[in-house]
């Protein structure tokens, strides 16, 4: 357990929010703290899902259908990210979580589908115990604000575009 858990933000357009966040989770994990992820506007099978066989300490959970990136948010979409939301809120409460991930809950915001004062708020009640990451493209300004650290991670070459190669599995799914 922390003596005083942190705020951190993963943002920019480069690749590796997730995976930062996930070997951040693995190495509390080992360290022998409890974690919990809950991955916004994702609901397509990760690799990742498979954590929990392996870490008794972990829960994970998704609050999304697939990837609404290249279309509009539908009801279904904003009902997800507010079931989530309201399943983090009660994380959040809990003072035997040592580290908890809003996975993606960035776009969540960039898309409207949650308010971030409301994240802001809810995050400045925690357990001082608590360390909190927030993933994401757009990470809005008031998480900036809220953030102990920052990070942006930017794109100098990607090998989707130069390359046009597809998502493999085991590293980016």
């Amino acid at each position: 357990m922390l003596e005083e858990g942190k705020v951190q933000v993963y943002t920019g357009n480069g690749k590796g929010k997730t995976t930062a966040a996930l070997g951040l989770a693995v190495r509390s994990l080992c360290a022998g703290n409890k974690v919990v992820i809950g991955q916004f506007i994702k609901g397509m099978d990760y690799s990742e899902l498979k954590l929990p066989d392996h870490f008794d300490r972990l829960s994970l959970e998704q609050f999304g259908r697939d990837c609404f990136v290249y279309r509009k948010p539908t009801d279904q979409d904003y009902q997800l990210a507010s079931r989530g939301l309201e399943k983090m809120r009660a994380y959040l409460q809990d003072p035997s979580i040592d580290l908890l991930i809003f996975d993606e809950i960035n776009v969540a915001c960039e898309y409207k589908l949650i308010d971030p004062r409301e994240v802001v708020e809810m995050i400045k009640k925690r357990p001082k115990t608590m360390e909190v990451v927030l993933t994401g493209r757009y990470a809005p300004q008031e998480f900036i604000d809220l953030a102990d650290l920052v990070t942006e991670m930017k794109e100098i070459k990607h090998y989707y575009k130069q390359q046009g190669l597809k998502a493999r599995l085991g590293i980016e799914y």
